[in-house]
This record gives C-alpha cells, sequence and structure tokens, in this order.
C-alpha cells in the first residue's frame, strides 16, 4: 500500500526551509541553477508576445525565484505560496529589490481565488498537492480567454526515482532530502489525460536533463525524468 507524504508534512520541509531560497549556495541551489531555463521556456510559450501586457500568476511561488525575473521582464505578477514563511521571503527580496510583486499567502487547493490571468505557472507545485487532478480543475476558472497553464514536475518511473530522489536528494543534496515523495511523481500521461479532461488542449512538452560531462542543465526532447508541458484552455 502507498504511503503518500501529508500535506501537512510538505508544509512543515518548506516552512522550515524558507531562508533558503535566495542563497545560491544554498539548499534550493539547483532552482538557481535551472531558473534561466525555466525563464526560457516561459518566454518560448508566450509565442514572442510582449510580457509587459501580461498577468501571470506563479502558483507555489515558494521565495519568489521565477516572479522576480518575470517582473523584472515587465510583466504583472502574482505569486502564491501556501508557507507564510515562503512568502515573508520573497516580499522581503522583493521589496530589497524594488520590485513591484503581488504575494498572497494562500493555500490554491483550499482557498478560493477569483482572479483572472493569461499565463498560471505550476513548476514543482502538483507532486506536492493532495489531489493534483482536483487543483487542475479549480485553476481554469483563473485563465482568461486563450489563457495558458505551464507546469513543471517530475515523471514517475525507475530512472526517475533513481536519478531525482536516491541521487538528487539523498547523494548529492541538490535539493533537500524528503523533498519528493516518489508515489506522488506525475507521468506525462496521467497528466495529458487530467488537462484533455478539463478541456485542455497540450501544445508542448519538453524535458530538462543534466549533462554530466558539462555539468550544466539543457531542454531537451528527453522527458523521461524532469518535465515541463504548456496547455492552452479550449474555450
Amino acid at each position: 500500500m502507498m504511503n503518500l507524504k501529508s500535506k501537512n508534512e510538505e508544509f512543515a520541509l518548506f516552512n522550515q526551509l524558507s531562508d533558503e531560497w535566495w542563497n545560491e549556495n544554498g539548499k534550493f541551489k539547483i532552482l538557481h541553477h535551472i531558473k534561466s531555463h525555466r525563464i526560457t521556456y516561459i518566454l518560448e510559450q508566450i509565442n514572442n508576445k510582449d510580457i509587459k501586457n501580461l498577468k501571470i500568476l506563479d502558483v507555489g511561488c515558494g521565495g519568489g525565484i521565477i516572479c522576480e525575473p518575470l517582473a523584472r521582464l515587465g510583466a504583472n505578477v502574482t505569486g502564491i505560496d501556501f508557507s507564510p514563511n515562503n512568502i515573508q521571503a520573497a516580499k522581503l527580496h522583493s521589496k530589497k529589490n524594488k520590485l513591484k510583486i503581488n504575494y498572497i499567502y494562500k493555500d490554491i487547493e483550499k482557498s478560493k481565488f477569483n482572479e483572472k490571468f493569461d499565463i498560471i505557472i505550476m513548476f514543482e507545485v502538483l507532486e506536492h498537492l493532495d489531489n493534483w487532478k482536483k487543483t487542475i480543475k479549480s485553476i481554469k476558472k483563473n485563465l482568461n480567454k486563450d489563457g495558458i497553464i505551464i507546469i513543471s514536475t517530475i515523471n514517475r518511473n525507475l530512472l526517475s526515482k533513481l536519478f531525482a530522489i536516491n541521487i538528487a536528494e539523498n547523494i548529492l543534496h541538490w535539493i533537500p532530502k524528503g523533498t519528493h515523495d516518489y508515489n506522488k511523481l506525475i507521468k506525462p500521461e496521467e497528466l495529458k489525460i487530467t488537462l484533455s479532461k478539463e478541456n485542455f488542449h497540450l501544445s508542448n512538452i519538453r524535458g530538462l536533463v543534466f549533462d554530466p560531462l558539462s555539468r550544466e542543465w539543457k531542454l531537451s526532447k528527453n522527458y523521461i525524468i524532469n518535465y515541463f508541458c504548456t496547455a492552452r484552455l479550449i474555450n
């Protein structure tokens, strides 16, 4: 029988680590290493639209690692997180850097949120939720007409268990130990089916891979472990 990590355990871990968000050599250093690739993927998916005219919601924003570069590009950014300590860290850092970002302490699974956005970002979020399928169903009400949702998560297979959990967490310490529960990881086909049921069209899927020779991350057609996907709401 699967023993899934509870929401309270997820909350306790991220709340405890909130001071680490902006330490580029700290416990979230991997997020700083892949930040440029995340931003590149987002920009590719908006097809060179003027980002200054777009309203963006970052669900599970953490300390604001993605919110800040998007705000610097001129986007109207809102960040939501279920950890009050994360939101506090994000607010302090954005204030220090004189960035106008709307940060909100809110649990998207439990609280109503009625504002609409052109883009909703959910990076490394779904695999931490109690019911990610329900969240996909509810989040679509927050998208404007022709809005898109951009997701990153981790595939569920033996390779991801070996590399994304056993090696990344327990050996290389790229991310804090206990960050991921293998049983909550999501296969691309599972995500595609749920998105289709909720009237989304999956328009793109890309992998994010680590090259051991160059010791750098890169976007790839290989999505066996880490992957991004983009889905457009069909009206």
